[in-house]
C-alpha cells in the first residue's frame, strides 16, 4: 500500500510550515529532534508550539539557533547531510531539495551549483527545517508527496541581495511547470525553502488524490493574516486506485455565507449576479443565526475554475466578511434543449429521460403577449414537445383568447 501526503498550499508553503504540518499530523517531534542530532552541526534546538491561525488549531515549529551570519555553499550543506547517519530516503530527499535550490540559484546568479552561496536557505534554521521535514515524512511512512496549486503573495521581501519582488525569483524558477496563483496578500507566502521542498519531492499536483485518509495536520506560518488562515494543511492516507471511480460525479465547489443584515432585495440581486457570473445554481435558505437573529445562508454551486470569481461576487453583493467553501460532486441527468412554437412564440424545452419540461421564463414571455395564463402556455409547450416525439397527440388548440 502506497502512503501519500498531500500538502494544501492555499496560504503558500515554507520550511517551518511543512515541518509543523507533519508534526501536527502525528510525527513525533522528539524523534525528529533526535534524528536531527545526527547532523554534524550544533547550536540549535527545535520547539513545537500549539497555536491558532485564523481560528484553526495548528503547530508552529520554532528553530532556536545561536549563529547569525554563517554563509554556506551547496557543497558544504551536501557534505553535512551526507556525513550524517540518516535513513537512506531521508538523506536522498534532503539532498534533492538542496540540489534543486543550488540549480536554480546557480542559474539566477550565473554560478556553478556547487559554488552557490546559500544565504537565508543556508542557515541552521533552513537546514533543520528541510532535513526535519524529510525525517517527519519518514516517520509517517510517506511514500509519495503530492501538492495542490501553490498560493503566492505580493509586494517586496528583504534578502541578502537587497529587496526582491514577491514571489521571489528563486520561488518562480523552482515552481516552473507547477500550478501556482497569486492572492491579494501583501506578504511572502511561499518561501524558497518551501518551494524547493515541493519542487524536489512532489510527485503530482492538483486536488486531493484518491486516498483513504488516516491523518491530517496544520503547520503555522509566522504571522496572522486577515484574508486567510496562515497555515499549510497536510492530508495523509493510503492511496486508492488511480483515476476517478465509475460513479464519480462532476466536481464542483459549494460556496456559502451567513448574512443577517441583508435585505430581501439584495438577496435576490445576489442570486442573479451569481448566476450571471456562471454559477450552476444559487439559492437562499432562512436560518436563525447567532444571538437569535433571523438570518440567511446564501449558497451557490460553481465550477472549480470559477470559485474565485463567484466568491468575489458573493462578498461584493452581500458585504459578508467571510465565505466558506467545500468540494462536492453532482450527477446531472443528460438533457437536450429544443424549441417548440406556441401560437407563433418560441419556447425552450428541456428533454431528459422520461421527462419533458418547458422553460418557465420563455413561457412567461409568451403568456404575457398571448394573454394566457403561464400554466396554460407551459402545458401547450410540453404537449407540442410530446407530439414531436410521438409520445402523445396534442388536442386541437384554439386561437389565443383576446
Amino acid at each position: 500500500m502506497t502512503t501519500l501526503a498531500w500538502w494544501h498550499c492555499f496560504a503558500g508553503i515554507a520550511g517551518d510550515m511543512a515541518l509543523g504540518s507533519l508534526v501536527d499530523a502525528g510525527a513525533d517531534v522528539d524523534v525528529v529532534e533526535r534524528e536531527l542530532s545526527a547532523l554534524p552541526i550544533g547550536g540549535w534546538r527545535i520547539e513545537a508550539r500549539q497555536e491558532l491561525r485564523g481560528g484553526l488549531a495548528c503547530t508552529s515549529m520554532v528553530v532556536h539557533t545561536r549563529e547569525t551570519s554563517v554563509v554556506r555553499t551547496h557543497g558544504h550543506i551536501a557534505g553535512i547531510i551526507t556525513e550524517a547517519r540518516l535513513p537512506d530516503r531521508v538523506r536522498e530527499r534532503a539532498l534533492a531539495t538542496f540540489a534543486r535550490l543550488a540549480e536554480v540559484e546557480g542559474r539566477l546568479h550565473r554560478r556553478p551549483p556547487d559554488r552557490v552561496h546559500f544565504h537565508e536557505v543556508g542557515g541552521l534554521d533552513a537546514i533543520v527545517d528541510v532535513v526535519g521535514t524529510c525525517i517527519a515524512l519518514e516517520l509517517l511512512g510517506i511514500d509519495e508527496v503530492h501538492a495542490s496549486a501553490v498560493a503566492q503573495g505580493r509586494g517586496m521581501v528583504r534578502s541578502a541581495h537587497g529587496l526582491l519582488p514577491v514571489p521571489a525569483p528563486a520561488v518562480v524558477e523552482l515552481l516552473v511547470d507547477a500550478p501556482t496563483y497569486g492572492v491579494d496578500v501583501a506578504h511572502e507566502l511561499t518561501t524558497p525553502t518551501g518551494a524547493a521542498l515541493l519542487s524536489a519531492l512532489s510527485r503530482g499536483w492538483g486536488p486531493l488524490p484518491r486516498m483513504r485518509v488516516t491523518a491530517s495536520g496544520y503547520g503555522a506560518g509566522t504571522r496572522e493574516l486577515d484574508q486567510i488562515p496562515n497555515v499549510l494543511q497536510v492530508v495523509v492516507g493510503e492511496a486508492l486506485d488511480a483515476g476517478p471511480g465509475p460513479d464519480a460525479g462532476q466536481p464542483l465547489v459549494l460556496l456559502e455565507a451567513n448574512v443577517d443584515d441583508v435585505t430581501g432585495e439584495v438577496l435576490a440581486d445576489t442570486i442573479a449576479a451569481l448566476l450571471a457570473a456562471g454559477a450552476h445554481d444559487a439559492w437562499v435558505t432562512p436560518i436563525v443565526g447567532k444571538k437569535g437573529r433571523p438570518a440567511h445562508v446564501v449558497s451557490t454551486l460553481v465550477d472549480v475554475a470559477g470559485a474565485v470569481r463567484a466568491r468575489g461576487v458573493m462578498a461584493e453583493q452581500t458585504g459578508t466578511l467571510g465565505v466558506r467553501g467545500s468540494q462536492v460532486q453532482r450527477w446531472p441527468a443528460a438533457r437536450t434543449v429544443e424549441y417548440v412554437e406556441v401560437h407563433g412564440h418560441s419556447v425552450r424545452i428541456k428533454r431528459a429521460a422520461g421527462r419533458v419540461k418547458a422553460e418557465h421564463d420563455d413561457a412567461a414571455k409568451a403568456a404575457a403577449r398571448l394573454g394566457l395564463p403561464v400554466r396554460e402556455v407551459l402545458r401547450r409547450a410540453e404537449e407540442a414537445a410530446a407530439a414531436l416525439d410521438g409520445m402523445a397527440a396534442p388536442p386541437p388548440a384554439g386561437p389565443p383568447q383576446e
